[in-house]
Protein backbone atom coordinates (compact mmCIF):
# COMPACT_ATOMS: atom_id res chain seq x y z
CA UNK A 1 0.00 0.00 0.00
CA UNK A 2 1.42 3.37 -0.99
CA UNK A 3 0.20 5.48 1.94
CA UNK A 4 3.04 6.95 3.95
CA UNK A 5 2.93 6.52 7.71
CA UNK A 6 2.57 9.81 9.53
CA UNK A 7 5.82 11.14 10.99
CA UNK A 8 3.94 12.65 13.95
CA UNK A 9 3.12 9.35 15.63
CA UNK A 10 4.94 8.78 18.90
CA UNK A 11 8.29 7.30 17.98
CA UNK A 12 10.54 5.09 20.06
CA UNK A 13 13.09 7.87 20.40
CA UNK A 14 10.44 10.23 21.76
CA UNK A 15 9.35 7.55 24.19
CA UNK A 16 12.88 7.23 25.55
CA UNK A 17 13.01 10.96 26.18
CA UNK A 18 9.65 10.95 27.90
CA UNK A 19 10.50 7.94 30.02
CA UNK A 20 13.53 9.71 31.39
CA UNK A 21 11.52 12.77 32.35
CA UNK A 22 8.14 11.37 33.35
CA UNK A 23 5.96 13.75 35.30
CA UNK A 24 2.41 12.87 36.29
CA UNK A 25 1.27 16.42 35.61
CA UNK A 26 -2.44 15.71 35.97
CA UNK A 27 -3.49 13.45 38.84
CA UNK A 28 -6.97 12.82 37.45
CA UNK A 29 -5.62 11.94 34.00
CA UNK A 30 -3.10 9.61 35.61
CA UNK A 31 -5.90 7.85 37.50
CA UNK A 32 -7.75 7.29 34.21
CA UNK A 33 -4.56 5.96 32.67
CA UNK A 34 -3.97 3.55 35.55
CA UNK A 35 -7.52 2.23 35.14
CA UNK A 36 -7.19 1.49 31.43
CA UNK A 37 -3.54 0.63 30.92
CA UNK A 38 -3.28 -2.74 29.25
CA UNK A 39 -1.68 -5.83 30.71
CA UNK A 40 1.94 -6.04 29.68
CA UNK A 41 2.83 -8.23 26.74
CA UNK A 42 5.66 -8.59 24.28
CA UNK A 43 6.16 -7.07 20.84
CA UNK A 44 5.31 -3.92 18.92
CA UNK A 45 1.78 -3.56 20.35
CA UNK A 46 3.14 -3.32 23.88
CA UNK A 47 5.69 -0.74 22.73
CA UNK A 48 2.87 1.23 21.14
CA UNK A 49 0.88 1.21 24.37
CA UNK A 50 3.86 2.11 26.49
CA UNK A 51 4.88 5.02 24.25
CA UNK A 52 1.34 6.38 24.42
CA UNK A 53 1.18 5.93 28.21
CA UNK A 54 4.42 7.86 28.59
CA UNK A 55 2.94 10.68 26.57
CA UNK A 56 -0.25 10.74 28.64
CA UNK A 57 1.77 11.02 31.84
CA UNK A 58 3.44 14.03 30.27
CA UNK A 59 0.09 15.68 29.39
CA UNK A 60 -2.93 17.31 31.01
CA UNK A 61 -6.65 17.32 30.29
CA UNK A 62 -7.46 20.41 28.17
CA UNK A 63 -9.06 23.45 29.82
CA UNK A 64 -11.00 26.44 28.51
CA UNK A 65 -7.78 28.45 28.65
CA UNK A 66 -6.67 26.58 25.52
CA UNK A 67 -7.93 28.02 22.24
CA UNK A 68 -9.08 24.65 20.86
CA UNK A 69 -11.18 24.00 23.97
CA UNK A 70 -12.30 27.47 25.05
CA UNK A 71 -16.00 26.72 24.57
CA UNK A 72 -15.92 23.17 25.97
CA UNK A 73 -15.43 22.90 29.71
CA UNK A 74 -14.29 19.43 30.76
CA UNK A 75 -14.51 20.19 34.49
CA UNK A 76 -17.60 17.93 34.59
CA UNK A 77 -15.33 15.05 33.66
CA UNK A 78 -13.10 15.64 36.67
CA UNK A 79 -16.04 15.42 39.08
CA UNK A 80 -16.64 11.74 38.36
CA UNK A 81 -14.66 8.67 39.31
CA UNK A 82 -15.10 6.23 36.41
CA UNK A 83 -14.63 2.49 36.33
CA UNK A 84 -14.17 0.21 33.36
CA UNK A 85 -17.56 -1.30 32.49
CA UNK A 86 -17.68 -5.09 32.37
CA UNK A 87 -21.31 -6.24 32.15
CA UNK A 88 -23.28 -9.27 31.04
CA UNK A 89 -24.49 -8.65 27.49
CA UNK A 90 -26.89 -11.55 27.10
CA UNK A 91 -29.97 -9.36 27.72
CA UNK A 92 -28.91 -6.65 25.29
CA UNK A 93 -31.03 -6.14 22.18
CA UNK A 94 -28.96 -4.02 19.77
CA UNK A 95 -30.65 -2.13 16.96
CA UNK A 96 -29.88 -3.99 13.75
CA UNK A 97 -29.86 -2.26 10.38
CA UNK A 98 -31.56 -4.59 7.86
CA UNK A 99 -28.93 -3.77 5.24
CA UNK A 100 -26.18 -4.94 7.64
CA UNK A 101 -27.92 -7.83 9.38
CA UNK A 102 -24.98 -10.13 8.60
CA UNK A 103 -22.18 -7.57 8.39
CA UNK A 104 -21.88 -6.03 11.83
CA UNK A 105 -19.51 -5.93 14.78
CA UNK A 106 -20.85 -5.06 18.22
CA UNK A 107 -18.75 -3.85 21.15
CA UNK A 108 -20.26 -3.32 24.61
CA UNK A 109 -18.37 -0.91 26.86
CA UNK A 110 -15.43 -1.31 24.51
CA UNK A 111 -15.41 -5.12 24.69
CA UNK A 112 -16.15 -7.25 21.63
CA UNK A 113 -19.49 -9.08 21.90
CA UNK A 114 -19.35 -12.05 19.48
CA UNK A 115 -22.85 -13.22 20.45
CA UNK A 116 -24.27 -9.91 19.14
CA UNK A 117 -22.09 -9.70 16.03
CA UNK A 118 -22.56 -11.29 12.59
CA UNK A 119 -20.15 -11.21 9.65
CA UNK A 120 -21.41 -14.00 7.39
CA UNK A 121 -22.57 -11.89 4.46
CA UNK A 122 -19.27 -10.60 3.17
CA UNK A 123 -17.47 -11.10 -0.15
CA UNK A 124 -13.95 -12.54 -0.50
CA UNK A 125 -11.17 -10.02 -0.03
CA UNK A 126 -12.53 -8.23 3.04
CA UNK A 127 -11.74 -8.83 6.71
CA UNK A 128 -14.20 -7.60 9.35
CA UNK A 129 -13.02 -8.70 12.77
CA UNK A 130 -11.88 -7.57 16.16
CA UNK A 131 -8.16 -7.08 16.64
CA UNK A 132 -7.77 -9.90 19.16
CA UNK A 133 -9.04 -12.50 16.66
CA UNK A 134 -6.80 -11.48 13.75
CA UNK A 135 -4.55 -14.26 12.53
CA UNK A 136 -1.70 -11.85 11.91
CA UNK A 137 -1.24 -8.60 13.83
CA UNK A 138 1.47 -7.55 11.40
CA UNK A 139 -1.10 -6.63 8.76
CA UNK A 140 -2.31 -3.72 10.90
CA UNK A 141 1.06 -2.65 12.32
CA UNK A 142 1.78 0.00 9.61
CA UNK A 143 -1.56 1.70 10.30
CA UNK A 144 -2.66 1.26 13.90
CA UNK A 145 -1.99 4.44 15.92
CA UNK A 146 0.05 5.90 13.03
CA UNK A 147 -2.32 8.69 11.94
CA UNK A 148 -1.70 12.38 12.43
CA UNK A 149 -2.58 13.56 15.91
CA UNK A 150 -1.41 10.44 17.78
CA UNK A 151 -0.09 12.66 20.58
CA UNK A 152 -3.40 14.38 21.30
CA UNK A 153 -4.12 13.52 24.93
CA UNK A 154 -7.36 11.58 24.53
CA UNK A 155 -6.03 9.73 21.49
CA UNK A 156 -2.91 8.73 23.41
CA UNK A 157 -5.06 7.63 26.37
CA UNK A 158 -7.04 5.38 24.06
CA UNK A 159 -3.87 3.88 22.61
CA UNK A 160 -2.36 3.33 26.06
CA UNK A 161 -5.32 1.13 26.99
CA UNK A 162 -5.63 -0.59 23.64
CA UNK A 163 -6.49 -4.28 23.99
CA UNK A 164 -8.99 -4.71 21.17
CA UNK A 165 -10.48 -2.85 18.21
CA UNK A 166 -12.86 -3.15 15.32
CA UNK A 167 -10.81 -3.86 12.20
CA UNK A 168 -12.01 -3.54 8.60
CA UNK A 169 -9.51 -4.46 5.87
CA UNK A 170 -10.71 -4.13 2.28
CA UNK A 171 -8.48 -5.78 -0.34
CA UNK A 172 -7.28 -4.35 -3.61
CA UNK A 173 -10.10 -3.67 -6.12
CA UNK A 174 -12.71 -5.23 -3.79
CA UNK A 175 -16.12 -3.55 -3.98
CA UNK A 176 -18.27 -4.21 -0.91
CA UNK A 177 -21.95 -3.66 -1.67
CA UNK A 178 -23.15 -4.47 1.85
CA UNK A 179 -22.75 -1.73 4.48
CA UNK A 180 -20.49 -2.60 7.42
CA UNK A 181 -22.14 -1.68 10.73
CA UNK A 182 -19.80 -1.03 13.67
CA UNK A 183 -21.92 -0.62 16.80
CA UNK A 184 -20.38 0.60 20.06
CA UNK A 185 -22.82 0.31 22.95
CA UNK A 186 -22.32 1.84 26.38
CA UNK A 187 -24.23 0.23 29.25
CA UNK A 188 -24.46 2.00 32.59
CA UNK A 189 -23.89 -0.03 35.73
CA UNK A 190 -24.22 0.88 39.37
CA UNK A 191 -21.20 3.18 39.08
CA UNK A 192 -20.10 5.52 36.26
CA UNK A 193 -18.41 3.57 33.48
CA UNK A 194 -15.54 4.37 31.12
CA UNK A 195 -14.89 2.75 27.75
CA UNK A 196 -12.45 3.34 24.89
CA UNK A 197 -13.77 2.08 21.52
CA UNK A 198 -11.17 1.77 18.79
CA UNK A 199 -11.64 1.29 15.06
CA UNK A 200 -9.19 0.77 12.20
CA UNK A 201 -10.25 0.82 8.54
CA UNK A 202 -7.82 0.19 5.68
CA UNK A 203 -9.11 0.45 2.09
CA UNK A 204 -6.59 -0.85 -0.43
CA UNK A 205 -6.21 0.63 -3.92
CA UNK A 206 -9.34 0.54 -6.08
CA UNK A 207 -11.58 -0.70 -3.26
CA UNK A 208 -14.99 0.62 -2.21
CA UNK A 209 -16.77 0.24 1.13
CA UNK A 210 -19.65 1.81 3.08
CA UNK A 211 -19.32 2.06 6.87
CA UNK A 212 -21.83 2.91 9.58
CA UNK A 213 -20.13 3.67 12.90
CA UNK A 214 -22.63 4.09 15.71
CA UNK A 215 -22.24 5.07 19.35
CA UNK A 216 -25.30 4.71 21.54
CA UNK A 217 -26.55 3.96 25.03
CA UNK A 218 -27.46 0.34 25.71
CA UNK A 219 -30.97 -0.88 26.32
CA UNK A 220 -31.22 -2.67 29.65
CA UNK A 221 -34.15 -2.74 32.09
CA UNK A 222 -32.36 -0.69 34.72
CA UNK A 223 -33.25 2.70 36.23
CA UNK A 224 -29.73 4.01 35.51
CA UNK A 225 -29.87 3.42 31.77
CA UNK A 226 -31.34 6.71 30.59
CA UNK A 227 -29.66 9.21 32.92
CA UNK A 228 -26.55 7.32 33.96
CA UNK A 229 -23.15 8.96 33.76
CA UNK A 230 -20.49 7.37 31.57
CA UNK A 231 -17.45 8.43 29.54
CA UNK A 232 -16.69 7.25 26.01
CA UNK A 233 -13.27 8.01 24.52
CA UNK A 234 -13.35 6.78 20.92
CA UNK A 235 -10.70 6.78 18.20
CA UNK A 236 -11.20 5.80 14.55
CA UNK A 237 -8.43 5.66 11.94
CA UNK A 238 -9.27 5.36 8.24
CA UNK A 239 -6.62 4.84 5.56
CA UNK A 240 -7.46 5.14 1.85
CA UNK A 241 -4.95 3.93 -0.73
CA UNK A 242 -4.88 5.19 -4.32
CA UNK A 243 -8.30 5.33 -5.99
CA UNK A 244 -10.05 3.87 -2.93
CA UNK A 245 -13.53 5.04 -1.97
CA UNK A 246 -14.99 5.11 1.55
CA UNK A 247 -18.44 6.30 2.57
CA UNK A 248 -18.47 6.74 6.34
CA UNK A 249 -21.52 7.54 8.46
CA UNK A 250 -20.79 8.33 12.10
CA UNK A 251 -23.81 8.44 14.41
CA UNK A 252 -23.52 9.59 18.03
CA UNK A 253 -26.69 8.91 20.06
CA UNK A 254 -25.28 8.57 23.57
CA UNK A 255 -27.36 8.66 26.76
CA UNK A 256 -28.43 11.84 28.52
CA UNK A 257 -25.63 11.69 31.10
CA UNK A 258 -22.82 10.73 28.75
CA UNK A 259 -19.53 12.49 28.09
CA UNK A 260 -18.27 11.53 24.64
CA UNK A 261 -14.90 12.49 23.15
CA UNK A 262 -14.24 11.12 19.68
CA UNK A 263 -11.46 11.32 17.10
CA UNK A 264 -11.74 10.42 13.41
CA UNK A 265 -8.39 10.54 11.60
CA UNK A 266 -8.45 10.00 7.83
CA UNK A 267 -5.45 9.69 5.50
CA UNK A 268 -6.14 9.89 1.76
CA UNK A 269 -3.72 8.77 -0.96
CA UNK A 270 -3.83 9.95 -4.57
CA UNK A 271 -7.23 9.88 -6.35
CA UNK A 272 -9.06 8.56 -3.27
CA UNK A 273 -12.59 9.65 -2.34
CA UNK A 274 -13.82 9.98 1.24
CA UNK A 275 -17.32 11.00 2.30
CA UNK A 276 -18.35 11.48 5.92
CA UNK A 277 -21.80 11.98 7.41
CA UNK A 278 -21.29 12.96 11.06
CA UNK A 279 -24.52 12.94 13.07
CA UNK A 280 -24.58 14.08 16.72
CA UNK A 281 -27.81 13.89 18.73
CA UNK A 282 -27.02 12.56 22.20
CA UNK A 283 -24.86 13.02 25.28
CA UNK A 284 -24.56 15.65 27.94
CA UNK A 285 -21.20 16.83 26.57
CA UNK A 286 -19.77 15.64 23.25
CA UNK A 287 -16.70 16.53 21.25
CA UNK A 288 -15.77 15.18 17.81
CA UNK A 289 -12.40 15.90 16.22
CA UNK A 290 -12.48 15.13 12.49
CA UNK A 291 -9.04 15.32 10.87
CA UNK A 292 -8.31 14.78 7.18
CA UNK A 293 -4.76 14.47 5.80
CA UNK A 294 -4.25 14.60 2.05
CA UNK A 295 -1.31 12.33 1.18
CA UNK A 296 -1.50 12.59 -2.62
CA UNK A 297 -2.90 14.58 -5.53
CA UNK A 298 -6.48 14.75 -6.78
CA UNK A 299 -8.25 13.61 -3.63
CA UNK A 300 -11.95 14.26 -3.08
CA UNK A 301 -13.24 14.91 0.44
CA UNK A 302 -16.89 15.51 1.32
CA UNK A 303 -17.85 16.25 4.91
CA UNK A 304 -21.54 16.53 5.83
CA UNK A 305 -22.47 17.06 9.46
CA UNK A 306 -25.64 17.46 11.50
CA UNK A 307 -25.81 18.32 15.19
CA UNK A 308 -29.20 18.49 16.91
CA UNK A 309 -29.33 19.14 20.64
CA UNK A 310 -31.64 20.53 23.32
CA UNK A 311 -31.99 20.78 27.10
CA UNK A 312 -28.53 21.79 28.43
CA UNK A 313 -26.47 19.67 26.04
CA UNK A 314 -23.13 20.81 24.66
CA UNK A 315 -21.94 19.47 21.30
CA UNK A 316 -18.57 20.53 19.89
CA UNK A 317 -17.33 19.69 16.38
CA UNK A 318 -13.77 20.51 15.37
CA UNK A 319 -12.60 19.61 11.88
CA UNK A 320 -9.26 20.10 10.16
CA UNK A 321 -8.54 19.39 6.49
CA UNK A 322 -4.89 19.51 5.41
CA UNK A 323 -4.73 19.78 1.61
CA UNK A 324 -1.03 19.32 0.95
CA UNK A 325 -1.04 18.41 -2.77
CA UNK A 326 -2.44 19.92 -6.00
CA UNK A 327 -5.89 19.34 -7.46
CA UNK A 328 -7.56 18.43 -4.19
CA UNK A 329 -11.31 19.00 -3.79
CA UNK A 330 -13.02 19.35 -0.41
CA UNK A 331 -16.65 20.26 0.26
CA UNK A 332 -17.97 20.67 3.79
CA UNK A 333 -21.49 21.45 5.02
CA UNK A 334 -22.15 21.30 8.75
CA UNK A 335 -25.58 22.09 10.21
CA UNK A 336 -26.57 22.68 13.82
CA UNK A 337 -30.09 22.70 15.27
CA UNK A 338 -30.01 24.03 18.83
CA UNK A 339 -32.96 24.26 21.22
CA UNK A 340 -33.67 25.04 24.88
CA UNK A 341 -30.43 26.10 26.66
CA UNK A 342 -28.14 23.92 24.56
CA UNK A 343 -24.80 25.08 23.18
CA UNK A 344 -23.27 23.97 19.87
CA UNK A 345 -19.71 24.67 18.75
CA UNK A 346 -18.27 24.41 15.26
CA UNK A 347 -14.66 25.10 14.35
CA UNK A 348 -13.58 24.06 10.88
CA UNK A 349 -10.08 24.60 9.53
CA UNK A 350 -8.91 24.12 5.96
CA UNK A 351 -5.17 24.38 5.32
CA UNK A 352 -4.00 25.09 1.76
CA UNK A 353 -0.19 25.50 1.70
CA UNK A 354 1.78 26.69 -1.31
CA UNK A 355 2.29 23.23 -2.91
CA UNK A 356 -1.49 22.68 -3.04
CA UNK A 357 -2.12 24.64 -6.24
CA UNK A 358 -5.46 24.32 -8.07
CA UNK A 359 -7.24 23.26 -4.88
CA UNK A 360 -11.04 23.63 -4.75
CA UNK A 361 -12.26 23.95 -1.16
CA UNK A 362 -15.64 25.10 0.16
CA UNK A 363 -16.88 25.19 3.75
CA UNK A 364 -20.27 26.28 5.10
CA UNK A 365 -21.76 26.13 8.59
CA UNK A 366 -25.52 26.74 8.82
CA UNK A 367 -27.18 27.04 12.24
CA UNK A 368 -30.80 27.09 13.38
CA UNK A 369 -31.66 28.35 16.87
CA UNK A 370 -34.99 27.14 18.25
CA UNK A 371 -35.09 29.14 21.48
CA UNK A 372 -33.89 32.54 22.75
CA UNK A 373 -31.41 30.90 25.13
CA UNK A 374 -29.89 28.49 22.63
CA UNK A 375 -26.27 29.27 21.72
CA UNK A 376 -23.93 28.63 18.83
CA UNK A 377 -20.24 29.50 18.53
CA UNK A 378 -18.99 29.07 14.98
CA UNK A 379 -15.60 29.68 13.43
CA UNK A 380 -15.00 28.48 9.87
CA UNK A 381 -11.35 29.04 8.91
CA UNK A 382 -9.33 29.01 5.71
CA UNK A 383 -5.56 29.25 5.94
CA UNK A 384 -4.25 29.68 2.39
CA UNK A 385 -0.75 30.36 1.12
CA UNK A 386 -1.21 28.85 -2.37
CA UNK A 387 -2.06 31.52 -4.97
CA UNK A 388 -3.98 29.56 -7.62
CA UNK A 389 -6.94 28.08 -5.76
CA UNK A 390 -10.72 28.30 -5.53
CA UNK A 391 -11.72 28.52 -1.87
CA UNK A 392 -14.73 29.82 0.04
CA UNK A 393 -16.12 29.61 3.55
CA UNK A 394 -18.98 31.05 5.56
CA UNK A 395 -21.47 30.67 8.40
CA UNK A 396 -25.10 31.61 8.99
CA UNK A 397 -27.21 31.73 12.16
CA UNK A 398 -30.99 32.00 11.93
CA UNK A 399 -34.29 31.18 13.60
CA UNK A 400 -37.52 29.75 12.27
CA UNK A 401 -39.27 32.46 10.31
CA UNK A 402 -42.67 33.59 11.61
CA UNK A 403 -43.86 34.05 8.03
CA UNK A 404 -43.07 30.45 7.17
CA UNK A 405 -44.86 29.15 10.28
CA UNK A 406 -47.86 31.40 9.57
CA UNK A 407 -48.03 30.16 5.97
CA UNK A 408 -48.16 26.54 7.09
CA UNK A 409 -50.77 27.40 9.75
CA UNK A 410 -52.89 29.00 7.05
CA UNK A 411 -52.88 25.61 5.33
CA UNK A 412 -54.37 23.90 8.39
CA UNK A 413 -51.14 22.81 10.10
CA UNK A 414 -50.83 23.65 13.81
CA UNK A 415 -47.84 25.59 15.08
CA UNK A 416 -45.87 22.69 16.56
CA UNK A 417 -46.33 20.56 13.45
CA UNK A 418 -45.26 23.53 11.33
CA UNK A 419 -42.09 23.91 13.38
CA UNK A 420 -41.36 20.20 13.09
CA UNK A 421 -41.88 20.31 9.34
CA UNK A 422 -39.41 23.19 8.90
CA UNK A 423 -36.81 21.62 11.19
CA UNK A 424 -37.20 18.29 9.42
CA UNK A 425 -36.54 19.95 6.07
CA UNK A 426 -33.43 21.65 7.48
CA UNK A 427 -32.06 18.32 8.76
CA UNK A 428 -33.13 16.24 5.76
CA UNK A 429 -30.58 17.92 3.48
CA UNK A 430 -27.91 15.97 5.36
CA UNK A 431 -29.81 12.83 6.38
CA UNK A 432 -31.26 12.09 2.94
CA UNK A 433 -27.75 11.71 1.51
CA UNK A 434 -26.83 8.83 3.84
CA UNK A 435 -26.55 5.69 1.66
CA UNK A 436 -28.41 3.39 4.11
CA UNK A 437 -32.21 3.84 3.79
CA UNK A 438 -33.13 2.27 7.15
CA UNK A 439 -30.70 4.58 8.94
CA UNK A 440 -32.22 7.58 7.15
CA UNK A 441 -35.63 6.60 8.55
CA UNK A 442 -34.30 6.14 12.08
CA UNK A 443 -32.59 9.52 12.07
CA UNK A 444 -35.55 11.41 10.60
CA UNK A 445 -37.83 9.83 13.21
CA UNK A 446 -35.37 10.91 15.90
CA UNK A 447 -35.41 14.47 14.60
CA UNK A 448 -39.21 14.54 14.71
CA UNK A 449 -39.32 13.12 18.24
CA UNK A 450 -36.98 15.59 19.90
CA UNK A 451 -38.92 17.79 22.34
CA UNK A 452 -36.76 20.85 21.74
CA UNK A 453 -38.51 21.39 18.39
CA UNK A 454 -41.85 22.10 20.04
CA UNK A 455 -42.83 25.55 21.19
CA UNK A 456 -44.26 24.40 24.53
Amino acid sequence: MSIQVSPSAVSNSDAVGLTSALVDRDAYLTSLLNDVIATKSEGWLQELRQDAANWVRHSTIPTTREEEWRFTDLSELRKVQFNLGRLDTTSLQPDILPEAANSRLVFVNGVYAPELSAVADLPPGIVVSNLALLDDYQVVQPFLAQSEGAREVFTALNTAGLTDAAVVLVGKNVVVETPIHLLFVSVVGETPTFSQPRCLVVAESGSQVTLVEEFRAGILPTPQEKEGVYFTNAVTEIWLAENAQVSHTRVEMEGAGAIHVGKTAVTQARDSRYTCYAIAFGGKLTRHNLEILQAGEQTQTTLNGLTMIGSKQLADTHSAIALNYPYGVSKQLHKCIVGDRAHAVFNGKVFVPKPAQLTDAAQLNRNLLLSPKARIDTKPQLEITADNVKCAHGATVSQLEDDEIFYLQSRGIDENDARKLLVNAFAAEIINQIPVPSLQTILLNTVNSLKSISND
